[in-house]
């Protein structure tokens, strides 16, 4: 049953990533991601699962900067931000504290 769903969030979310960066600026990073990592940052926040070596490649090879800038509120509905950040940090890429990805604040604890 979790598999089924999981596989309508990746589209769901492809689809609104494909929407968001139509420009191409780092669609491709955005679809990776969401390829991925959607098991590790899906909702809900309370579960935290460590990321795959295949998830972590894509946090760590992708623009993250541009992938913050890119997230919007329908991509925000689809994945936990606190999440996002938990994964980056994992990965080696942890976003910096007060930063913002999306519209999400990094805690700057």
């Amino acid at each position: 049953m979790a598999r089924p769903l999981i596989c309508i969030g990746i589209l769901t979310l492809a689809i609104a990533i494909g929407l968001t960066a139509a420009d191409g600026d780092c669609s491709n990073d955005m679809k990776n991601l969401a390829t991925k990592c959607m098991p590790y940052v899906a909702y809900p926040p309370n579960l935290k699962i460590a990321p795959s070596k295949d998830c972590c490649g894509a946090v760590q090879n992708c623009d993250m900067k541009c992938v913050c800038g890119h997230i919007n509120k329908e991509i925000e509905k689809l994945i936990c931000m606190e999440k996002v950040v938990y994964v980056a940090g994992a990965c080696g890429r942890p976003l910096a504290k007060g930063s913002k990805c999306g519209s999400y604040q990094v805690p700057p604890i």
